[in-house]
C-alpha cells in the first residue's frame, strides 16, 4: 500500500498528520500491529482490564455499550490515558446519544426518521448522536445502517433501517453521514455488503444476499457508492454471503467455498476497494456471531479476516487466544506482513483524521453536562416522533377517538421479554400509556388473563356490555439473536387475539415493528410508530384524540404484500 493514500478521501490527511502516521508506525513493535488490529468491547468500568487492553495489549479501539455518563468518561478517560496511540471510542449511535449513554437524547430509530420523509432529519440525527458521543469521549459511530428491508420477515433490520427503498436510504444515510462527519465524528456504513435481503439473522448463522448482481448495483451498490463518495470513514462488513457477485468475481468458486463478506477476499478487495472505490477503514461486524463462526475455524478466520481484506478485527471469543491466533497466522503465512502493515497504516490514518493525537481525548464532564439532553436535541426529539406517527389504515367513524364516545377502554399490551442475559425487555409502555388515557378522561381496564378454559370465558355479549373500544398496545422490539418477530398469542386459543373487531371498535397501536399487521390482517385502524422517545406516547394520544394530525409516511409495505391486510 502506497502511504500517500491517507492523503486521498476519505482521510485527507496533511503533511503533519501523515508525520504522526509515518512514525507511529515505524515504532510499533510487531505485536504493537497486532495490537492496533482488535476492537473490543466495554460494558463497565473495569480499570484493571481497561489498562491492560490499553497499556499492555494496545489495542486499536473499544466498543462502549451505553451506560450512565460517569461511568462512559471513566472508562474512556481510563483507557486514553494508558494508551500510547490514541485509542478509537465507538458506539452503537443509531438512534441518538442514549446509543453510548443512559443519559444521552433518543432521537429515534432510523425507520423513525424515514418516516418523516425529511432526510434533515436524518441529518440532525447524525449531528446530535456526534455532539452527545463526543461529549462523553466517543470518536466513532458504528453507524448508519444502511441496509434495505427487503424481507418484512427480517427478525433484525426492520426499525434499524431507513426502510425498504433504496433511494430513500441512500439519502437519509448519506444526510446522516454529514451531520456526524461535520463533527468530527468518523461513521460506518453498514452492514455490506447488504442486509435485510434474507429473513435470518447473521448473528445466528451466515445469511444470505440474493440478489443478482444487477440488482445489487441498482440498490445496495448505489447506496454504498453514493455514501463512498460523500466521503463514509469505515464501512462495517456482515457476515452475510453474497454468491452471485462472489461467483461474478471469482468463476472458480464452488458453493460450499462461498464465504461472508467479513472472510470473502474478491467481496472486499474486488467488490468494495476496487469496483466501489473505497479508501477508507474496514472493519469487521462482531466476530462472535455465528455467521463468521460457522464457515471456518477460529484459528484460521482470525488471521484471514485481516488477510483477506478487513482492518480492524470486532470483539474476541477470548482475549488472549484471538490475539494468539493472529500471531500465529502472521507465523505460519495466514496473515502477510504487508497485509499487517497495510491494516495498521489504515488506523492509524483513521485516528489521525480524527486529529486523535492532537489531543489527550479526555472527555470533560462539563461538555457533557452540557451537551446531553440539550434542548435542542429535545426538540428535534420531539419533532420526529410528531413527524413519524402513521395512521396505516383506518376504519371511518372510529378517529377521533373521545371519552364522550369511548369511555370504557379495554387495554391489550403485548411486550418483549428478556433475553437470556437480562437485555431487550421492554418498559412496560402500558404503565405509561394508561395515566394518559385518563388524563383524556377514558377510563381504562388492563386485560389480565385469567386461565380459565373454553367454555367457561367470559360471554361475548358482556364484552359488548362492558366496552365501548378496544386499544392493542404492542411494544414487541426487533433486536438481534432472535428469528422472528412476531406476536405469541396467550393460551388457550389465542384470548387476547382481537375477535371483537366486527362488534367492538379496535385499534392497534405498534410502537416497534411496522409488519405486525401480517398477524392481526383485520383490523381496520392500525398505527405504526417505529419506536419510542420520551416524546411518543404523549403526541400517539393527542393524535388519537384529534389534538395533532397522523404526519408520518410508511417506508415501508406495512401490508407485507399480503391482500388481507388492507380490509
Amino acid at each position: 500500500m502506497d502511504i500517500n493514500l491517507l492523503r486521498q478521501k476519505p482521510f485527507s490527511l496533511q503533511d503533519e498528520d501523515m508525520e504522526w502516521v509515518t512514525s507511529t508506525f515505524e515504532g510499533l513493535t510487531t505485536d504493537e500491529k497486532i495490537g492496533q488490529l482488535f476492537f473490543m468491547v466495554g460494558y463497565k468500568q473495569d480499570e484493571p482490564f481497561l489498562t491492560r487492553l490499553a497499556g499492555e495489549l494496545g489495542i486499536g479501539g473499544l466498543m462502549c455499550r451505553s451506560m450512565d455518563k460517569e461511568s462512559v468518561m471513566a472508562t474512556v478517560s481510563t483507557l486514553q490515558s494508558a494508551a500510547r496511540i490514541p485509542l478509537l471510542i465507538a458506539a452503537n449511535l443509531e438512534a441518538g446519544g442514549q446509543g453510548i449513554t443512559k443519559d444521552g437524547t433518543k432521537i429515534g430509530s432510523n425507520m423513525a426518521v424515514a418516516a418523516t420523509d425529511d432526510p434533515q432529519m436524518a441529518y440532525e440525527l447524525g449531528k446530535i448522536c456526534a455532539l452527545e458521543g463526543k461529549s462523553v469521549g466517543a470518536n466513532y459511530a458504528f453507524a448508519p445502517v444502511v441496509d434495505v428491508d427487503y424481507n418484512f420477515r427480517n427478525p433484525i433490520t426492520n426499525t434499524r433501517t431507513f426502510g425498504s427503498d433504496p433511494e430513500r436510504v441512500k439519502a437519509m444515510g448519506a444526510a446522516y453521514v454529514r451531520g456526524a462527519q461535520e463533527q468530527g465524528m468518523a461513521t460506518s456504513i453498514k452492514h455490506f455488503p447488504g442486509d435485510g435481503v434474507d429473513e435470518r439473522d447473521q448473528h445466528l448463522v451466515t445469511s444470505v444476499n440474493t440478489l443478482t448482481t444487477e440488482e445489487w448495483d441498482r440498490s445496495f451498490g448505489r447506496i454504498y457508492r453514493h455514501l463512498i463518495d460523500e466521503g463514509a470513514k469505515t464501512v462495517m462488513i456482515g457476515h452475510i454471503a453474497l454468491p452471485e457477485y462472489s461467483k461474478k468475481l471469482d468463476p472458480s468458486l464452488k458453493d460450499e467455498e462461498i464465504l461472508p463478506a467479513s472472510l470473502a477476499k474478491e467481496l472486499l478487495f474486488g467488490l468494495l476497494r476496487e469496483q466501489l472505490g473505497f479508501n477508507g477503514l474496514i472493519l469487521t461486524d462482531a466476530t462472535t456471531m455465528a455467521g463468521m463462526n460457522i464457515p471456518m475455524p477460529r484459528n484460521e478466520l482470525v488471521p484471514r479476516s485481516i488477510e483477506n481484506g478487513c482492518d480492524m478485527f470486532l470483539f474476541t471469543k477470548n482475549l488472549d487466544e484471538d490475539v494468539a491466533f493472529m500471531r500465529q497466522g502472521l507465523e505460519n503465512g495466514l496473515l502477510s506482513a504487508e497485509r499487517l502493515d497495510e491494516a495498521v497504516l489504515r488506523i492509524l490514518g483513521l485516528k489521525a483524521s480524527l486529529a486523535l493525537h492532537k489531543s489527550n481525548n479526555i472527555p470533560s464532564p462539563e461538555t457533557a453536562e452540557n451537551t446531553l439532553r440539550h434542548e435542542r436535541h429535545l426538540n428535534i426529539a420531539e419533532q420526529v416522533a410528531d413527524r413519524s406517527i402513521t395512521l396505516v389504515k383506518e376504519e371511518q367513524g372510529v378517529l377521533p377517538i373521545t371519552s364522550q364516545r369511548f369511555k370504557r377502554v379495554l387495554l391489550y399490551d403485548i411486550e418483549s421479554e428478556a433475553n437470556a442475559l437480562g437485555y431487550n425487555k421492554s418498559s412496560g409502555l402500558a404503565a405509561s400509556f394508561i395515566p394518559l388515557l385518563e388524563a383524556e378522561g377514558f377510563e381504562v381496564t388492563r386485560f389480565e388473563p385469567s386461565g380459565i378454559y373454553e367454555g367457561l370465558q367470559g360471554s361475548f355479549q358482556d364484552m359488548q356490555d362492558r366496552y365501548d373500544l378496544i386499544l392493542y398496545l404492542c411494544n414487541l422490539a426487533t433486536k438481534s439473536n432472535q428469528t422472528a418477530v412476531r406476536i405469541e398469542w396467550i393460551n388457550p386459543m389465542g384470548i387476547n387475539v382481537p375477535i371483537y373487531m366486527q362488534s367492538i371498535p379496535t385499534i392497534f397501536i405498534s410502537t416497534e415493528n411496522p409488519y405486525h399487521l401480517l398477524d392481526v390482517p383485520r383490523v381496520r385502524t392500525f398505527i405504526n410508530t417505529y419506536g419510542v422517545n420520551d416524546y411518543t406516547l404523549p403526541l400517539l394520544v393527542r393524535k388519537l384524540t384529534g389534538q395533532s394530525e397522523f404526519k408520518g409516511k410508511s417506508p415501508v409495505d406495512p401490508f407485507c404484500g399480503k391482500w388481507d391486510t388492507r380490509l
